[in-house]
């Protein structure tokens, strides 16, 4: 397949592939990281989010189980190969929680509604697109980089899965156990197991999260041309993709390019199997100002935690990575003070 796609179309095309089914997930099965912390904080419904605990789990057993075959190497990975600076993470995810609230949906979500027909999806992925890249490689890079130095070719184990290497533990063990615990505590609730679509869609995600690390490896070690070793995230992917769409006869496909168009088709199929595909567009300035000042925190945001809802939510939960639980949790902190500020204000509680 190498020999007449090449290294970096086979990439985009596995990223797509496995955008595609997110993109699905999302328009079908409503699988959102604001929508899941909004009806956890005020809906009494947690489906949502055991969904993304089953996600998580299913990535996690997949990644590990894909390692032991020797289908995968997480020394490799973007969240394990560098020093983790904690700091940086809570910044970051505070930050971008906090910008997704106010934006009404983080990166994977607004180019979801770009499927869906909506331009205000549209706009929010071009600033945060935008944003990311102005931090991660523009004029803010330097600054970044001096107030969270990243020292690469980290010695000391980033991940759990290296940690438990260290104590003589098989990879496939402790992905399975962790993850799997995890899936369990996901499916301990009567109102989740009586909703098979959230079960599917939580695990097709997390099969999504794993095929992309098992594909951009095996496009690495097989091919002659250097590939890195990635799965979904949609911070820096989405300017990567503006980038490519500005250059690309001189240019090459990616992952990232692929992941972030697949996401859009897929949303598109979805909507319209669903009959839900309309256009629309923002009305009122203030919301539209809201939503483009919010995508503008998740970008710097995400390049300092080192990956997004989904980045750091999914991908580097499925490598077990240090980072993933405080990112995670700084993001939920955020969106909760940014819902919080839109839905009742800061006014004390009566």
């Amino acid at each position: 397949m190498l020999d007449i796609l090449g290294e970096a179309n086979a990439a985009a095309l596995v990223g797509l592939l496995g955008g595609i089914l997110l993109g699905l997930a999302a328009r079908i099965g409503r699988f959102c990281t604001l929508g899941a912390i909004e009806d956890f904080l005020y809906s009494s419904d947690d489906r949502r989010l055991r969904m993304w605990g089953l996600a998580i789990g299913t990535a996690v057993i997949g990644t590990h189980v894909a390692m032991s075959a020797g289908l995968m190497d997480l020394g490799e990975t973007a969240y394990l190969d560098r020093v983790w600076n904690p700091v940086a993470t809570v910044i970051g995810g505070l930050l971008f929680g906090y910008g997704m609230a106010l934006a009404g949906n983080c990166g994977y979500g607004a180019l979801a509604r770009l499927g869906g027909g909506d331009l205000r999806g549209l706009m929010i992925a071009l600033v945060l697109g935008l944003s990311a890249y102005f931090v991660m490689s523009g004029p803010l890079a330097h600054a970044r980089v001096w107030l969270f130095p990243v020292q690469l070719d980290a010695e000391t184990p980033q991940g759990l899965t290296q940690l438990a290497a260290v104590w003589g533990l098989a990879p496939a063990f402790v992905g399975i156990v962790l993850g799997g615990a995890l899936m369990a505590l996901a499916l301990s609730s009567r109102e989740m197991l009586r909703s098979p679509g959230h079960i599917f869609w939580g695990v097709a995600v997390g099969l999504a999260v794993a095929s992309g690390w098992v594909g951009t490896y095996w496009i690495s070690v097989t091919g002659f041309e250097a590939e890195p070793i990635e799965t979904h995230t949609f911070a820096a992917p989405i300017g990567d993709t503006i980038f490519y769409a500005m250059t690309a006869s001189g240019n090459a496909l990616s992952f990232s390019v692929g992941s972030v168009v697949g996401v859009v088709f897929g949303a598109f199929l979805g909507s319209l199997g669903k009959g839900h595909f309309r256009w629309e567009a923002c009305e009122d300035p203030r919301e539209l100002k809201r939503q483009l000042l919010g995508a503008a925190l998740m970008g710097p945001g995400a390049i300092l935690a080192v990956g997004c809802s989904v980045g750091q939510g999914l991908s580097a939960f499925s490598v077990l990575a240090y980072s993933a639980p405080v990112a995670f949790v700084s993001i939920f902190l955020g969106a909760k003070l940014g819902l919080r500020q839109l839905i009742v204000g800061f006014a004390p509680a009566e």
